[in-house]
């Protein structure tokens, strides 16, 4: 049975008092039975979203269905395991507090070292090793077995029979992988830590189910199911003066439960980020707008719309080594499905990944390299080369449009079985040795990208650290320097009014005025002058000191004048921060043009993806299922999506920081595309006007691929 979100999940019951002949609604693959329709609506949507995880492999984001055929194939390899050697397993797993790896692994070398009647290896025979198939198991003692083999000749068939140990038999490989041992691991067993088998499976295979003396006391059963005996906390008491036992207040109960209020257990602080679908309303939430329904006016069929996108991206992206020059995404729209055979755009596209395939040497059918085409491709010869491709791959539902291609109908080929061929041109030219090394080239240069990068970010926390240390080393020397001259100052001063430096009669005096006290000449005895110098110089320095170190502040506190007024405020140089701005967008845009792989921006609560892509401003919608495609084309539109993303869940959480992240850019392309489009109205307008002004025709913007025209074209 499948686990939603990796717990038990019980089916709906059968309803009541059900008729023979009453009209129901049933679920296929569950055979569960509704009498309303919402009801099995809603069930049958909750078993199509991927948060089914398989019981027995253990894989995640699964639908319902998904899940069940996992199990079944899993259940079906399980099943190959011999009886005998699951027994073995079993009586291992009873009660191992082993990790599900370790247990598999060590499952792994026990049945490594017991083999089983029909078990195919190989072994010693004379001087050579030869496949041998195991006939009978003969046990000789309490550990030693004996094995009664069959020599196999290369047809598998039996030539002679001979008696061998255990020794003389090499396993080139295990009997079962750990995939298989973890499937059989799971579909065994219960619970685990301990793991703990079916009673009826363990039954089966003669294992005991008493409980082991290492578990004994923490482990209990309950209802036939094994649970773990919650132990409560010991109530703390004291003895009194009388010799009896009080309880301390606080100590009833056990404070790293949930408390209770009301005879009610309160609900624990959940952490979030968590599952989207876990999500549930709160009174704190912000107001969500609703989020805007994507707009769904392909030209091409639904299913074709992701073939189209990954082909314009491809070619949009490497035109530089294709030889392209790039086009909208709309102009490939419409050359796929218009109907003319001779569309400049697609056969310049199908061209330029011809020739790259054809500089690479590409594997050629025998029949294709007899006919020695040239090797320029032009609008003639370009069919030829596009019956020959498909000759080469030999896909039968491409291979029925090789006579229309061929009679010079390509334009009447269906617009899903132009892009079908495309897509395969795209496989092609990815495995081919001019774009691997094309794409080593990019991950070079990106990975240099990241290092200089990264070397700018140390050199500029290495700068600030040293400039932060050079200011603390001043800040600490001045205050050094100011007192010395101070105290300096204070012990001249004191001495020359005949004042004893340990006297207290200018105790109250403030510091300032201690400055301001200058030694007069006229009252210094002989040698006197010694001393005046050593003031004045000391004067000098203090006032030099005060004048270049030191400024009054708003709060009465002095600092340096060497820091600048907006080094104090906490705010940086403009120029400085303009130019980490200007380095951040520049890495930004190279990165952006060495693109290895496209990846989606996120997720929504309902796995749908969202893609972006720089050429064209739209943001695309991508059902979880790849079925459905929608778009957003305006501002107003994402700014109603970013206010509809929930910040509690992690999928909606990521998407809307990466959209954040490209906002601007995002916003730029739409309002740019909302512009070409306001254009194209235009001009359409201006095909309209009298007959009676003579004026050159103009052309109509709606046939705008047809006057495409590749500029980057190898000649």
């Amino acid at each position: 049975m499948p686990l939603l979100r990796r717990k038990p999940f019980a089916l709906v019951q059968l309803p009541v008092d059900l008729k023979p002949d009453e009209l129901v609604f049933q679920i296929r693959f569950t055979k569960e039975i509704f009498r309303d329709y919402h009801d099995y609506l809603k069930q049958l949507n909750l078993y199509r979203q991927r948060v089914w995880t398989c019981k027995v492999t253990g894989k995640t984001a699964l639908t319902y269905e998904e899940a069940m055929v996992s199990e079944q194939r899993a259940t079906e390899k399980v099943q190959q395991i011999p009886k005998e050697l699951m027994t073995t397993a079993l009586r291992i797993i009873q009660y191992s507090m082993l990790p599900l790896k370790d247990l598999a692994d060590f499952i792994a070398e026990k049945l490594h070292e017991r083999l089983f009647v029909g078990a195919e290896l190989h072994g010693k025979k004379g001087d050579g090793i030869h496949p041998c198939k195991i006939l009978k198991v003969i046990q000789k003692g309490v550990d030693k077995f004996c094995y009664e083999v069959a020599w196999l000749d290369k047809n598998k068939n039996i030539r002679e029979r001979a008696e061998v140990s255990a020794e003389d038999l090499v396993l080139k490989k295990p009997l079962f992988s750990r995939n298989i041992l973890k499937s059989f691991i799971r579909e065994s067993t219960y619970r685990n830590a301990p793991w703990v088998l079916h009673d009826e499976l363990a039954k089966n295979h003669g294992i005991l189910t008493d409980i082991p003396e290492e578990l004994r006391g923490r482990v209990s059963f309950k209802d036939g199911l094994l649970i773990f005996t919650k132990k409560r906390k010991n109530e703390e008491s004291l003895e009194d003066s009388d010799g009896k036992r009080k309880k301390l207040d606080g100590a009833q109960g056990d404070d790293s439960g949930p408390e209770k209020e009301n005879g009610q257990q309160k609900d624990e602080a959940i952490k979030y980020p968590i599952d989207d679908l876990l999500v549930k309303p709160s009174p704190d939430d912000p107001v969500f707008t609703d989020r805007p329904s994507p707009s769904r006016d392909f030209n091409i069929p639904m299913s074709c719309v992701g073939d189209l996108l990954m082909v314009w991206d491809f070619l949009t992206s490497f035109g530089k080594l294709l030889h392209l020059w790039p086009y909208s995404l709309e102009d490939f729209e419409n050359a796929i499905c218009h109907k003319e055979s001779n569309v400049v755009l697609l056969v310049e596209s199908h061209a330029a990944l011809f020739r790259l395939l054809v500089k690479d040497d590409y594997d050629c059918s025998s029949a294709v390299k007899k006919r020695k085409l040239k090797h320029k491709i032009t609008m003639i010869n370009w069919t030829e080369y596009l019956c020959n491709f498909l000759e080469m791959i030999n896909i039968p539902e491409l291979r029925q449009y090789e006579a229309t291609i061929k009679r010079g109908h390509y334009g009447l080929v269906d617009a899903r079985v132009k892009l079908e061929i495309l897509c395969n041109l795209v496989n092609q030219a990815l495995e081919s040795a001019i774009f691997r090394e094309k794409l080593n080239m990019i991950i070079e240069q990106r990975q240099a990208l990241g290092a200089t990068r990264r070397e700018e970010a140390l050199e500029n926390a290495r700068r600030r650290r040293e400039e932060k240390e050079r200011l603390k080393a001043e800040a600490e020397s001045n205050g050094f320097v100011d007192e010395h001259h101070l105290n300096g100052a204070n012990v001249l001063t004191n001495n020359n009014h005949g004042i004893p430096n340990g006297d207290t009669q200018n105790e109250d005096v403030g510091e300032k005025s201690k400055i301001k006290i200058e030694p007069s000449g006229q009252n210094l005895p002989s040698g006197g002058s010694e001393i005046n110098q050593l003031n004045s110089a000391s004067k000098k320095a203090t006032k030099k000191q005060n004048s270049e170190l030191k400024e009054p502040t708003e709060n009465g506190r002095e600092l340096s004048r060497k820091e600048s007024p907006k080094q104090l405020k906490g705010d940086k140089d403009p120029s400085e921060k303009n130019s980490k701005e200007q380095r951040k967008e520049y890495f930004e845009r190279e990165m952006e043009k060495r693109i290895i792989r496209r990846s989606p921006l996120g997720k929504d609560r309902n796995y749908n993806r969202y893609w972006w892509f720089r050429r064209d401003g739209r943001i695309f919608v991508e059902s979880y299922d790849s079925k459905e495609w929608g778009y957003y084309s305006s501002k107003e539109e994402l700014d109603a999506l970013m206010s509809s993303l929930n910040c509690k869940g992690e999928r909606e959480r990521a998407l809307q920081k990466q959209l954040e992240k490209y906002y601007n850019n995002i916003c730029s392309e739409l309002q740019k595309r909302s512009k070409d489009l306001m254009h194209k109205i235009l001009d359409e307008s201006v095909l309209r006007r009298s007959t009676r002004v003579r004026a050159p025709p103009r052309q109509n913007p709606a046939n705008a691929f047809l006057r495409y025209v590749n500029k980057w074209k190898e000649e």
